[in-house]
């Protein structure tokens, strides 16, 4: 018989063993969830090709979509469920996303913010923030942001605008609502056109980025 010492040693080292093993399957889930990866993902809304136009012929036939504000409808303030570590996780998307997408415009940040939380209230998106923002990621097609999947994020430096996106995105967790795009769920600069343009409506322009809701 082994001596008592011993199996407990030896207990004591399976513990061990499975305790990291626990936390790292924790961990792993927890990524997973952040970035809506453990459901199923909603087939990619948006092609990623676009109407073979030069810059100029995009402008002139985005100018030509009338912009129905009546259409745009009222968001209503976001509520943000989870704890704190979960939500500064998800503050971090929006930063991140508002700031690749709209640079230092900070009326450009909170549409770009507002239309993240709109998708995840919409159906047919993942339901989290991290999950929207990152969502097709893996592929280099079909990703909802560009950043996500051209190699941009693999560049990111430090950059003064990551405070002031930071601050706009928890405001927006804590109800704000950017009210110029309402219940905007899409949207893309006025020099491409993209191949789903002509099936949303267009309800807003900020600056020369155009927002549509679903038709």
């Amino acid at each position: 018989m082994a001596p008592r010492s011993s199996r407990s040693s030896a207990r004591g080292a399976r513990d061990a063993a499975a305790d990291q093993w626990l936390f790292f399957l924790l961990v792993v889930a927890g990524i997973a969830i952040a970035i809506g990866v453990l459901g199923p993902w909603p087939r990619a809304i948006e092609p990623p090709r676009t109407v073979p136009l030069t810059m100029a012929q995009a402008r002139v036939s985005n100018a030509a979509v009338p912009v129905q504000r009546d259409r745009r409808g009222r968001a209503a303030p976001f509520r943000f469920h989870g704890g704190a570590a979960s939500r500064e996780q998800a503050a971090e998307c929006l930063a991140t996303a508002a700031l690749y997408e709209a640079g230092d415009d900070r009326r450009g940040q909170r549409a770009v913010i507002q239309v993240i939380l709109n998708r995840v209230r919409a159906p047919g998106f993942p339901k989290t923030v991290c999950g929207v923002v990152y969502q097709g990621h893996a592929r280099a097609t079909g990703c909802q942001f560009s950043f996500t999947c051209d190699g941009s994020i693999q560049r990111r430096t430090v950059h003064s605008g990551w405070a002031a996106a930071r601050r706009a995105g928890r405001r927006a967790l804590d109800g704000y609502v950017f009210a110029e795009v309402g219940k905007a769920t899409h949207y893309h600069t006025d020099w491409m056109v993209p191949y789903w343009r002509d099936t949303l409506t267009k309800v807003a322009r900020v600056d020369s980025h155009l927002f549509y809701v679903r038709s």
